[in-house]
């Protein structure tokens, strides 16, 4: 009897090492895939009735291309690191607690500009009056041209038009997604073909931007005062900063609000939501019109690359005021990295950057 119960324990403690075994096994498999960097599942789910395309990374959201038309421009929206935190404002949207809901025209990520051919694309949204709408034009969705699973990418094709329904310029843009360990990927190439003859007069309000949770935004205890190019004043009111944590990192070196106004191959925008380090950085590149893009980088979760306000940034010193004769064409190529569970370093960007631009 006691040999039968000895016998017993015996095969149960191998089973239960076999268990750990192949639990350990599954782990190390895991740490594997993750190591040798095997592509996830990127997934374009085309939703017509709801006007967007859902993009998914093995299964989970990481954001859609809208173009519902509740924002005069189509854009990205929301952004999901692949741990799940959202780092793009929920305002105008589908606003969240504690957050701020100044410059509806802040949705999500977006790329427009402030004077083309004296209408201002970004400042226009559902709070401007109908009588000053003549003043601002809107890009509208026009087709998706191609959409592909297995290169994650998504292309479309959009119109800059005035108020009086005159085409200014065609836009083509590729989106490709993809995710490399806690990084989510977006490169944007945008092609903009002048349907007429455009000018893009030196303007601040421009051009790549995304509009960050609260979370990400820089401390502040000071209410500010903002004017557009129109004249437009809004304020941004003073909020308790708690949870709010953000800093911007250029790569020249500068830090904070010193990043406003300056030019950066890439800038980081990193913060903490819901106790996990959360990160979000756009990169230049080098065949753009500007580079090294100025930035237009707020504390209050404006973070924005823009090439073409030279005037504006550098005081005077400097002018751009590009133009496209009718025909002509200009591309844009821009690099946002999404990454979560640690502090990205400049190695890293550094390296993504040289990859970008290769």
């Amino acid at each position: 009897m006691f040999q039968k119960i000895i016998y017993g324990c015996l095969i149960l403690s191998l089973l239960t090492v076999s268990c750990k075994e192949k639990k350990v096994t599954a782990a190390s498999e895991n740490a594997i895939v993750d190591e040798i960097g095997l592509s996830p599942k990127v997934t374009l789910v085309n939703d017509p009735t709801g006007k967007k395309v859902v993009v998914k990374i093995n299964g989970e959201l990481f954001t859609s291309y809208v173009y519902d038309g509740q924002t005069p421009k189509p854009i990205l929206y929301p952004i999901l690191t692949k741990s799940g935190k959202t780092v793009t404002r929920g305002f105008p949207y589908d606003p969240r607690p504690n957050e701020r809901v100044d410059h509806p025209h802040h949705a999500g990520q977006w790329f427009n500009y402030g004077d083309v051919n004296g209408l201002d694309f970004w400042n226009n949204s559902y709070a401007i009056p109908e009588e000053d709408k003549h003043n601002y034009g809107t890009i509208y969705h026009q087709e998706i041209i191609q959409s592909d699973d297995d290169k994650g990418s998504l292309t479309i094709k959009a119109v800059w038009r005035s108020s009086d329904d005159a085409d200014l310029l065609e836009e083509t843009t590729q989106f490709i997604f993809s995710e490399e360990a806690s990084t989510r990927i977006i490169d944007r190439i945008t092609t903009l073909k002048a349907l007429q003859d455009v000018s893009f007069t030196d303007n601040k309000e421009g051009m790549i931007a995304i509009r960050v949770a609260r979370e990400l935004e820089l401390p502040t205890d000071k209410p500010a005062v903002y004017t557009d190019a129109e004249g437009n004043v809004t304020e941004v009111a003073a909020l308790n900063n708690d949870g709010v944590e953000g800093n911007y990192f250029g790569s020249e070196g500068l830090t904070g609000n010193a990043v406003w106004g300056t030019r950066h191959k890439w800038v980081k925008l990193e913060g903490t939501i819901k106790e996990e380090t959360v990160s979000v950085t756009i990169i230049d590149h080098q065949k753009n019109v500007g580079y090294p893009t100025y930035w237009h980088a707020r504390d209050y979760g404006l973070f924005a690359a823009n090439p073409l306000g030279q005037a504006i940034f550098s005081e005077g010193k400097e002018s751009l005021n590009f133009k496209l004769k009718e025909g002509e064409s200009t591309t844009f190529k821009y690099r946002i990295l999404v990454h979560n569970g640690s502090e990205l370093s400049n190695e890293v960007i550094n390296q993504s950057f040289n990859e970008f631009n290769q």
